[in-house]
Protein backbone atom coordinates (compact mmCIF):
# COMPACT_ATOMS: atom_id res chain seq x y z
CA UNK A 1 0.00 0.00 0.00
CA UNK A 2 1.38 3.16 -0.95
CA UNK A 3 2.46 5.79 1.84
CA UNK A 4 0.30 9.19 1.66
CA UNK A 5 2.25 11.28 3.52
CA UNK A 6 0.68 14.28 2.47
CA UNK A 7 -2.62 13.17 3.49
CA UNK A 8 -1.35 11.78 6.61
CA UNK A 9 1.04 14.93 7.84
CA UNK A 10 -2.52 17.00 6.64
CA UNK A 11 -4.81 14.56 9.14
CA UNK A 12 -2.47 14.93 11.78
CA UNK A 13 -2.59 18.82 11.54
CA UNK A 14 -6.26 18.95 11.62
CA UNK A 15 -6.49 16.46 14.88
CA UNK A 16 -4.31 19.22 16.39
CA UNK A 17 -6.21 21.92 15.11
CA UNK A 18 -9.77 20.53 16.93
CA UNK A 19 -8.25 20.05 19.93
CA UNK A 20 -8.78 23.77 20.48
CA UNK A 21 -12.76 23.30 20.42
CA UNK A 22 -13.04 19.49 21.57
CA UNK A 23 -10.94 20.21 24.86
CA UNK A 24 -13.25 22.66 26.13
CA UNK A 25 -16.34 19.78 26.04
CA UNK A 26 -14.49 18.30 28.38
CA UNK A 27 -16.24 19.69 31.40
CA UNK A 28 -19.48 21.13 29.84
CA UNK A 29 -22.36 20.90 31.72
CA UNK A 30 -25.93 21.04 30.92
CA UNK A 31 -26.71 24.09 32.47
CA UNK A 32 -23.42 25.79 29.90
CA UNK A 33 -25.66 25.26 26.68
CA UNK A 34 -27.65 28.31 27.07
CA UNK A 35 -25.25 30.41 27.96
CA UNK A 36 -24.41 33.28 25.49
CA UNK A 37 -22.65 36.91 25.62
CA UNK A 38 -25.06 39.47 26.32
CA UNK A 39 -26.42 41.44 22.75
CA UNK A 40 -25.52 38.48 20.95
CA UNK A 41 -27.60 35.42 19.54
CA UNK A 42 -25.23 32.04 19.88
CA UNK A 43 -25.22 30.19 22.47
CA UNK A 44 -22.75 27.40 23.76
CA UNK A 45 -25.31 24.57 22.79
CA UNK A 46 -26.03 26.33 18.93
CA UNK A 47 -22.02 26.85 18.42
CA UNK A 48 -21.85 22.94 19.09
CA UNK A 49 -24.16 21.90 16.89
CA UNK A 50 -23.26 24.11 13.87
CA UNK A 51 -19.18 23.17 13.94
CA UNK A 52 -20.68 19.19 14.07
CA UNK A 53 -23.04 20.82 10.94
CA UNK A 54 -20.04 22.02 9.20
CA UNK A 55 -17.72 19.30 9.78
CA UNK A 56 -20.24 16.95 8.56
CA UNK A 57 -21.23 19.10 5.20
CA UNK A 58 -17.21 19.26 4.41
CA UNK A 59 -16.67 15.29 4.57
CA UNK A 60 -19.44 15.15 2.26
CA UNK A 61 -19.16 18.01 0.48
CA UNK A 62 -15.76 18.86 -0.17
CA UNK A 63 -14.09 15.11 0.62
CA UNK A 64 -16.55 12.68 -0.69
CA UNK A 65 -17.94 10.78 1.96
CA UNK A 66 -21.30 9.32 1.22
CA UNK A 67 -23.65 10.29 4.33
CA UNK A 68 -26.76 11.82 5.07
CA UNK A 69 -26.38 15.18 6.61
CA UNK A 70 -29.21 17.41 7.99
CA UNK A 71 -27.42 20.95 8.79
CA UNK A 72 -30.42 22.64 11.08
CA UNK A 73 -28.05 25.33 12.34
CA UNK A 74 -27.76 26.13 8.47
CA UNK A 75 -31.20 25.62 7.31
CA UNK A 76 -32.52 27.89 10.43
CA UNK A 77 -29.69 30.43 9.70
CA UNK A 78 -30.22 31.26 13.61
CA UNK A 79 -29.81 30.09 17.40
CA UNK A 80 -33.67 28.33 17.69
CA UNK A 81 -32.75 27.33 21.59
CA UNK A 82 -33.50 24.17 20.51
CA UNK A 83 -29.81 22.62 21.27
CA UNK A 84 -29.78 21.96 24.93
CA UNK A 85 -29.05 18.34 25.53
CA UNK A 86 -25.72 17.81 26.31
CA UNK A 87 -24.93 13.70 25.98
CA UNK A 88 -26.90 14.49 22.10
CA UNK A 89 -24.28 17.62 20.97
CA UNK A 90 -21.59 15.90 22.23
CA UNK A 91 -22.48 12.34 20.61
CA UNK A 92 -23.07 14.62 17.23
CA UNK A 93 -19.76 16.21 17.58
CA UNK A 94 -17.81 13.32 18.31
CA UNK A 95 -19.72 11.48 14.81
CA UNK A 96 -18.80 14.71 13.10
CA UNK A 97 -15.44 14.66 13.95
CA UNK A 98 -15.10 10.76 13.16
CA UNK A 99 -16.67 11.35 9.95
CA UNK A 100 -14.60 14.21 8.84
CA UNK A 101 -11.46 12.07 9.89
CA UNK A 102 -12.64 9.43 8.12
CA UNK A 103 -12.76 11.15 4.86
CA UNK A 104 -9.53 13.11 4.95
CA UNK A 105 -7.56 9.88 5.71
CA UNK A 106 -9.50 8.75 2.43
CA UNK A 107 -8.05 11.33 0.30
CA UNK A 108 -4.99 10.32 -1.95
CA UNK A 109 -1.99 12.96 -1.73
CA UNK A 110 -2.73 13.74 -4.83
CA UNK A 111 -6.56 14.91 -4.39
CA UNK A 112 -5.44 17.40 -2.00
CA UNK A 113 -4.80 19.72 -5.41
CA UNK A 114 -8.01 18.91 -6.66
CA UNK A 115 -10.31 21.85 -7.07
CA UNK A 116 -13.89 21.87 -5.15
CA UNK A 117 -16.97 24.28 -6.40
CA UNK A 118 -18.96 25.28 -3.55
CA UNK A 119 -21.88 28.32 -3.57
CA UNK A 120 -20.53 28.82 0.42
CA UNK A 121 -16.81 29.52 -0.66
CA UNK A 122 -16.73 29.36 -4.19
CA UNK A 123 -13.27 27.29 -5.82
CA UNK A 124 -10.79 25.79 -3.65
CA UNK A 125 -8.24 22.97 -3.64
CA UNK A 126 -8.69 20.26 -1.39
CA UNK A 127 -6.39 21.49 0.99
CA UNK A 128 -7.51 25.13 1.07
CA UNK A 129 -11.25 23.66 2.15
CA UNK A 130 -8.93 22.10 4.53
CA UNK A 131 -7.87 25.12 5.80
CA UNK A 132 -11.44 26.33 5.79
CA UNK A 133 -12.70 23.92 8.07
CA UNK A 134 -10.15 24.25 10.47
CA UNK A 135 -10.32 28.13 10.47
CA UNK A 136 -14.23 27.73 11.16
CA UNK A 137 -13.82 25.41 13.82
CA UNK A 138 -11.17 27.75 15.51
CA UNK A 139 -13.19 30.65 15.03
CA UNK A 140 -16.49 29.11 16.69
CA UNK A 141 -14.17 27.30 18.91
CA UNK A 142 -12.56 30.29 19.97
CA UNK A 143 -16.35 31.96 20.60
CA UNK A 144 -17.15 29.27 22.99
CA UNK A 145 -13.99 29.77 24.85
CA UNK A 146 -14.76 33.57 25.31
CA UNK A 147 -18.74 32.37 26.00
CA UNK A 148 -17.77 30.02 29.12
CA UNK A 149 -15.30 32.38 30.47
CA UNK A 150 -17.60 35.54 30.39
CA UNK A 151 -20.81 35.02 29.93
CA UNK A 152 -23.09 34.92 33.06
CA UNK A 153 -24.22 31.18 34.09
CA UNK A 154 -27.84 32.50 34.28
CA UNK A 155 -30.27 33.09 31.78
Amino acid sequence: MELQLKTQTLLSLWKEARTRFSTQLINLQSQDLIRKLPLTQNTVGFLIRHIGDVELLFAKNVFGSKISVSAKTLIAQHDTGEWTDLASLLEYVSHSAEALEIAIGLQSDQDWDTEIVTKEFGVKTKAESLGRIISHTAHHGGQLAIILKYADGAK
